[in-house]
Order: C-alpha cells, then sequence, then structure tokens
C-alpha cells in the first residue's frame, strides 16, 4: 500500500520501510519542487507515522544493490525529527556508528514503538524511558587507519587504502574495485 491511498486509515501495526535519503524523501521530489517537495514528503511521513494505533516499525538499509552495483545509503533526514525518546534503535554491529544521527552511542535506527491517537502517541510516551539496542562505538573510536593499511568492509570485502580524507577513505577493494567510504564502515582485519 503506499502512503497516498493509506489516508484515513489505521492499523493496529505499521511497517514503513526505506526510510533513507533519496528514496524518503524521493530525490525526484526534491530536485524538482526542492523546499515543497521536501514538505510534501515530511506530510507523507507523518501520514505514514501516524496510522499505527499500537506500534511502528520504521527501517532503512545501510547497504542497497542499485542497478546491479551496492550504493552506501544514509538514514532518512525524517528520522532525525522524530522525538528521541520515543525510539528503540536496533544496529548490527559497525553499521552506522555516530552516522546514525539518532543516536551518540553509535547504535542505527530501526523500531518507533508508540501507543495512542494520531502523532500524539509520541508525545504521551516523553516520560517513559528508552531502550536502545546495539553496540556502541569504543570509547576510543574507530580505528586509526593510513594510506597503505588493509581492512575489511562488510559488503566490498578485503581492500587497501589509497587516501584518509579525516573520516573518509578512499578504497581499491580487491573484488570491487575503488570506493569512497566513511571509516565507519571498515575495520582493520
Amino acid at each position: 500500500m503506499t502512503l497516498h491511498s493509506a489516508k484515513g486509515l489505521e492499523f493496529d501495526v505499521v511497517f514503513l520501510p526505506g526510510w533513507e535519503e533519496g528514496l524518503f524523501p524521493h530525490q525526484r521530489a526534491l530536485d524538482e519542487s526542492g523546499m515543497d517537495g521536501l514538505e510534501e514528503e515530511r506530510r507523507l511521513a507523518y501520514v505514514g507515522i501516524t496510522r499505527a494505533r499500537r506500534r511502528i516499525d520504521i527501517s532503512h538499509a545501510s547497504n542497497r544493490r542499485i542497478h546491479n552495483l551496492w550504493q552506501n545509503s544514509a538514514p532518512s533526514r525524517f528520522i532525525d525529527e522524530l522525538p528521541k525518546d520515543q525510539i528503540d534503535m536496533i544496529s548490527e554491529i559497525g553499521e552506522y556508528g555516530e552516522y546514525g544521527g539518532l543516536s551518540d552511542d553509535g547504535g542505527g535506527w530501526a523500531t518507533t514503538t508508540a501507543g495512542g491517537p494520531g502523532w500524539q502517541r509520541f508525545q504521551s510516551r516523553r516520560n517513559q524511558p528508552t531502550t536502545i539496542e546495539g553496540t556502541a562505538v569504543p570509547a576510543g573510536g574507530f580505528d586509526s587507519f593510513e594510506p597503505a593499511d588493509r581492512c575489511f568492509h562488510q559488503k566490498f570485502g578485503m581492500g587497501t587504502i589509497e587516501t584518509v580524507d579525516g573520516d573518509h577513505l578512499t578504497i581499491e577493494f580487491d573484488n570491487a574495485g575503488a570506493k569512497r567510504v566513511m571509516a565507519q564502515f571498515v575495520a582493520k582485519p
């Protein structure tokens, strides 16, 4: 079901997958209509969120295969706009690190639980504790990388670092060629 066709309906549980920049909000809406397009996408996000009576699960992927190529994806900006104290975040180890936007502890974002009519469901739970599941970034931060270091990426495999620019690395992967990735997505073997 599309978000447009969900207007006026309610369900006990709602799943909203694909909350990634470029997908939701859709890049075409931003390119063609600018801020007006962004606001329309934000209204659609509101429609989706308010369809849930009891629980809503919003998810995003860290990587997507588009036209037979793996592409990294960032969580939707709309996730950052949700009340942090109403969110249960679940992330696999090292998936987003601090990049997830909502978490200072390194968790990505996957699930929000709500209970009550409409947007007020989020507001009514403000004083309840939030459970955050996942793995925190170590106190020392991510590994420090130097050119010529070998590293491992979950999707691209083993590679050799060519350049280091802050937390961005240019890596020549053994099987995937040259890619520019954030340091938090790779580890020393």
